[in-house]
């Protein structure tokens, strides 16, 4: 039976200092496979990303990882996913990524994973997709990016609008309900534009 939708996760190559973290990605790794969800992400075996696939696929989920040839090696790609798709360069992995997936979260991660996800928010607000958004907020890492983004409305450089273009929400058990009842996107992907 084919997977009813693909979520792309954005996450740390690190676990971090706070349990927490490494639990929710491994839960939301088993809540997908038992939603049949298809997992989209970084390629890694190491990290969140890491913990989010052997927890996928141990539970019977299609895991799919995309990794650019130059972090295939220092990040570890992941033989054991389902498909390891290695690329040339971050940005066809992020491209490959987004082309790939219905919508997307965002666990705790560093550098990498704020430019991921500020991208694909960025790419919301130009109109380039209207696919789903979800900051999951575990232990509150996100809470300091959300007073960034109050500091960037309130000094009038976004706006107050710009809040919807992503759902927070606090645990992986939140997560499926809400991307049940995100609304569908109206618009196709334009590759051609990104």
């Amino acid at each position: 039976m084919p997977f009813a939708s693909s979520l792309c996760v954005y996450c740390g190559s690190a676990v971090g200092i706070d349990s927490r973290h490494a639990e929710a990605a491994r839960a939301l790794g088993r809540s997908m496979a038992e939603n049949r969800i298809r997992l989209i992400y970084g390629g890694a075996r190491v990290g969140l990303m890491g913990a989010m696939a052997d927890a996928a696929l141990a539970a019977g989920g299609e895991v799919v990882g995309i990794i650019p040839g130059h972090l295939d090696k220092t990040e570890l790609g992941h033989r054991g996913a389902t498909e390891l798709i290695v690329v040339s360069s971050m940005h066809e992995r992020k491209h490959r990524m987004f082309e790939m997936s219905d919508a997307f979260a965002v666990l705790p991660g560093g550098f990498g994973t704020l430019d991921e996800a500020f991208e694909i928010i960025t790419w919301r607000k130009l109109g380039l997709h209207d696919k789903p958004v979800f900051l999951l907020d575990i232990a509150g890492y996100w809470r300091p990016l959300q007073a960034l983004v109050d500091h960037v409305v309130g000094q009038g450089f976004a706006s107050p609008l710009d809040r919807q273009l992503y759902t927070v929400v606090t645990s992986v058990e939140a997560l499926i309900p809400a991307l049940a009842a995100a609304p569908r996107p109206k618009t196709g992907s334009q590759p051609e534009r990104l």
